[in-house]
């Protein structure tokens, strides 16, 4: 069973410690104040909520150590962060998602592992997590319409998770697609906005950098439906479209794999999609951003403000061919 105190784990400088709206944020600290043992016990009770919760409720907690961050901004409230959604598989307003969160069925879950790797199958999503130390991280999103969110992730990186299923030399790529059911669409994959089922992809070095990151809550609680539940990528120097939701495969591959954006527009959406100041979106400009929740835009930051740590990625290669 994992570990319910999360490591200590480098934040690059974001903070949570001005948020004063969020108190179930701060009552989970009170909690965590009572010792390591009950909080092993609590995570105990809370885990078969993973196998049973009900789509759209709040699906339990998890228990984090206590730590502080500097940074001048705060956390993006989490009222914000679940009501302002881009998950077309829910709709294409916002709003969409939250409303149809509940026809989105997170139990039972299970991911199917492919391609060149030593241990392909089909894995339960107790499975998934059983080896894994869950840890708490705070990210930028930031998203290609020009917004952005700051939001504390719970989950473990992603290296870790693809580590275990042995990829092999030919193992170049890492492609992953989201829940798609024909026989039982969800209610925005019963219109043809993108060719279902959602494709997203990395190169393997990209996969295995250390930011790269399975998160399986926010905010303390397990993801809300609206957010990708039960299990999604986040990876935070790359524009939000990138970070995949509700993952059910991932496949090893030799070659570059197709991405949903890539396909259908590739001239505005590229396979790296990192987040590039310098590189406008056809439509629009990438200088700036909005914080969603605030009123004024701030300056985006080259790789999304995470230059020192994935900069090295992509060395030898034109920044203006990124997007």
């Amino acid at each position: 069973m994992p570990s319910p105190l999360i490591p200590k784990f480098d934040n690059f400088g974001l903070k949570e410690n001005d948020v004063t709206d969020e108190q179930l944020y701060l009552s989970r600290r009170k909690f965590i104040g009572q010792g390591a043992l009950a909080g092993s016990l609590a995570f105990a009770s809370y885990l078969p909520l993973w196998a049973h919760a009900k789509a759209s409720q709040k699906q339990g907690k998890f228990a984090a150590a206590q730590r502080s961050y500097d940074h001048k901004e705060a956390l993006t409230r989490l009222e914000d962060i679940t009501s302002y959604n881009n998950f077309y598989e829910l709709g294409t307003d916002k709003s969409d998602p939250k409303t149809n969160a509940d026809a989105l069925q997170t139990s039972p879950w299970n991911i199917r592992i492919e391609g060149e790797c030593a241990k392909p199958g089909n894995y339960t999503l107790e499975d998934i997590l059983a080896p894994h130390t869950l840890e708490e991280r705070i990210y930028k999103l930031r998203c290609v319409e020009a917004w952005s969110m700051i939001i504390p992730w719970i989950g473990f990186p992603l290296a870790d998770l693809l580590k275990r299923f042995e990829p092999n030399s030919d193992a170049k790529y890492v492609a992953f697609e989201t829940l798609y059911d024909k026989k039982n669409p969800l209610p925005g994959q019963k219109r043809k906005v993108v060719p279902w089922p959602y494709r997203e992809g990395l190169r393997m070095d990209e996969a295995m950098n250390p930011l790269s990151f399975m998160a399986v809550g926010l905010y303390g609680d397990t993801l809300p439906n609206q957010n990708g539940a039960p299990i999604r990528l986040v990876v935070p120097w790359k524009y939000g479209f990138k970070s995949i939701k509700s993952i059910v495969k991932i496949r090893f591959s030799k070659t570059e794999p197709q991405t949903s954006w890539n396909d259908i527009a590739p001239r505005e959406y590229g396979f790296y999609s990192n987040v590039n100041p310098t590189v406008n979106h056809p439509r629009w400009s990438q200088k700036r951003e909005r914080r969603i929740g605030e009123l004024f835009k701030v300056p985006t930051e080259m790789f999304n403000g995470y230059e020192k740590e994935v900069a090295h990625l992509y060395k030898g290669m034109d920044l203006k061919k990124f997007y």
